[in-house]
């Protein structure tokens, strides 16, 4: 397995007995369980509602298979985060939706609309310009590049605090990440929210582990938590007319507002006061510690290159030990997903 450290719950790339490549989350982050809860309830809902999103699994994971990791606070991650843990599937050669690459990538306005409708529900505020949380995949071969959601750790903000947010609360989503190319998010509405039902919501959070959903104070059981989860969605979804967002900057706006903030901040560094916190001596790093990281790094980026169904000497794959995997009954694969996994 590889950890990624670019985002703040470290997760890791993992070959699982399924013969897959997962980004795996695991449960033992500084995040918790109520992340995890909502990247199952979020994402699973996207994708019956047909957006693109990948498939998810749970992972069963042995945290010997990371034995070697040289960083002590990811050992430390993966010792607690024995059992089972959220997988979801790899996407080979993705990249980010940048706003460089937002300049160029065309999007419609109802796909936009139906993406920004589906964060504004699940409330989540954490797809922006800057950290869009959207894939651009596949990027190689002759299928032509699309849009993929992924990451919804920070959606569901009311399970944090289940006594004090009304579901008809409106949420500011004029930075939203797709808000510049005009989302039609009432042609959205219309076409979304007769889908979200309660018979679909209560299969989605079927699929929770009991284990995640115990710790949540204030329920007596987990299916208590799942009943709370699918009566705010339906409450929400019914009041939609109350917190549609509509009010999106143009581009130009955009490249106003940034300008004037990137003004503010060079401002700020050449103040007197600032120029004087800023007399420090760093020591100079280590030649050899960055080459012992440089070295490191290219030990995973081969390992991510090599075939995930590679042998061992006794026949079995070199993946075999790192994780058991049950997929979700909600993400099975219908015939049309198969390129997901397989490519263009």
């Amino acid at each position: 397995m590889t950890p990624l450290r670019s985002g703040g719950s470290v997760p890791g790339v993992v070959e699982a007995d399924d013969l897959g490549t997962y980004v795996v989350k695991f449960t033992g982050s500084a995040q918790g369980h109520k992340a995890l809860v909502a990247e199952v309830i979020v994402g699973e809902l996207a994708r019956a509602l047909g957006l693109r999103f990948p498939e998810l699994v749970l992972v069963h994971f042995d945290p010997a298979v990371a034995a070697a990791e040289p960083h002590q606070e990811v050992r430390d991650l993966h010792s607690a985060s024995a059992g089972v843990n959220l997988g979801m599937d790899y996407l080979p050669g993705a990249v980010d939706l940048t706003p460089e690459i937002a300049r160029s990538f065309p999007v419609d306005p109802l796909e936009a609309g139906r993406i920004v409708w589906l964060d504004a529900l699940t409330v989540n505020v954490d797809r922006t310009v800057h950290s869009s949380n959207l894939m651009v995949w596949p990027t190689l071969g002759t299928a032509p590049p699309r849009l993929w959601l992924i990451d919804h750790g920070a959606a569901l903000v009311f399970h944090h605090r289940w006594d004090t947010t009304a579901p008809g609360r409106r949420y500011d989503f004029r930075h939203h990440a797709l808000g510049h190319y005009a989302p039609d998010v009432r042609a959205a509405d219309a076409e979304l929210a007769p889908r979200v039902t309660e018979e679909l919501l209560r299969a989605i959070v079927a699929e929770v582990p009991d284990a995640w959903l115990a710790e949540d104070a204030g329920f007596a059981a987990p299916d208590d938590v799942r009943d709370a989860y699918v009566g705010y969605l339906l409450e929400r979804v019914r009041l939609s007319a109350e917190w549609l967002p509509t009010d999106f900057p143009s581009r130009e706006q955009l490249a106003a507002e940034e300008a004037d903030r990137a003004a503010r901040t060079r401002a700020g560094r050449r103040s007197p006061a600032r120029q004087r916190g800023r007399a420090r001596v760093h020591a100079p790093a280590r030649p050899e510690a960055a080459a012992e990281r440089l070295r490191l790094h290219r030990d995973r980026l081969s390992a991510l290159a090599r075939p995930a169904d590679r042998e061992r000497p006794d026949g079995r794959s070199q993946g075999h030990r790192a994780a058991r995997v049950r997929v979700l009954r909600a993400a099975r694969r219908r015939p049309a997903d198969r390129d997901h996994r397989e490519g263009p």
